[in-house]
């Protein structure tokens, strides 16, 4: 069964940090975990001269390198596109966890990262799905009654208080993996 939660923020408070906080718990809990980051501007993978970017600037549509410790596959799309994240879970293996990294209009269970040194209100303040706010002490102005306060400080009972709602996070979309 896979759960799914999604982070966001704005830029700066601290998503990935603590995203990287909760892939080493849940490793130390043996569960395995995935992430999908959702990037505003385009991005490189790949270095300029470098074979698999020569094979995409020439014209691939998609260019999947493999070496025995990394698997990496690019597309290349001529038009811009936004990928829904119902697109994206399914090209994923199975695994227990899947932290999503921004996508904050997909319909999944989130978690915002608000600090007050950003200057910025919460994001997500009255969403139904907003589960709880991640954030620096119990400091969140404008936080609706149903979201939980977690300590932003605290990443190991973050991943407590997620894997006791974990019910909350079981991706309902989930393909057979059959």
């Amino acid at each position: 069964m896979m759960h799914v939660a999604g982070f966001v923020g704005s830029s700066g408070s601290g998503k990935t940090t603590l995203i990287e906080a909760l892939l080493g718990e849940f490793a130390l809990r043996g569960l395995r975990a995935s992430v999908i980051k959702h990037a505003h501007h385009g991005f490189e993978l790949d270095r300029q001269g470098k074979d698999s970017w020569r094979h995409r600037k020439a014209g691939a549509f998609e260019v999947l390198v493999a070496s025995p410790h990394l698997l990496a596959l690019q597309r290349e799309t001529r038009q811009p596109r936004e990928y829904a994240l119902a697109e994206l879970l399914p090209l994923l293996q199975a695994v227990d966890w899947v932290l999503v990294e921004g996508f904050r209009g997909a319909p999944i269970p989130k978690i915002e990262v608000w600090r007050q040194a950003t200057g910025k209100p919460l994001l997500l303040g009255d969403d139904p799905r907003l589960l709880a706010v991640a954030c620096e002490g119990t400091a969140a102005p404008g936080l609706g009654g149903a979201a939980q306060r977690l300590d932003l400080g605290q990443p190991a009972r973050i991943a407590d208080w997620m894997l006791s709602q974990s019910r909350r996070f079981v991706y309902a979309d989930e393909p057979s993996l059959e």
